[in-house]
């Protein structure tokens, strides 16, 4: 649980990181007090990621939990309409392929049958 805790206050920081990253990175010392924030997370002593979580991020998780769950559940609904409609385009355009194919195919065996058939005719003498 405690590295649970951790995982998800680092990625939040992390996602927040890009942005004061950008904005605030000229002020001194702030790549060391970034490391050492990290490391107040790490450590045992300290259980940064814990306070933070308890404090922060799990009551505003408790107070969403509705909303995610609907969010999941219309993501849920929208990739399986997503797969059966791109499944349905891949399938049209797979059958398309193959059917140019066996009409380029038989319009090539055609040909050569009629190029065929004309030599046959051909060699035969004739008998007049």
């Amino acid at each position: 649980v405690r590295w649970m805790m951790y995982w998800i206050v680092f990625a939040l920081f992390m996602a927040t990181e890009t942005v004061t990253d950008l904005l605030i990175s000229w002020f001194p010392f702030y790549y060391e007090m970034k490391m050492a924030f990290v490391i107040w997370l790490l450590s045992p002593y300290t259980r940064g990621a814990s306070l933070l979580y308890r404090k922060f991020v799990h009551p505003t998780l408790s107070r969403k939990e509705k909303e995610i769950d609907t969010y999941i559940i219309q993501a849920r609904e929208r990739s399986y309409e997503t797969v059966v409609r791109f499944g349905k385009r891949g399938l049209n355009m797979a059958a398309t392929a193959a059917i140019q194919a066996a009409t380029k195919s038989q319009g090539v065996l055609a040909g050569r049958l009629r190029s065929f058939s004309m030599q046959d005719l051909r060699s035969i003498p004739d008998e007049t």
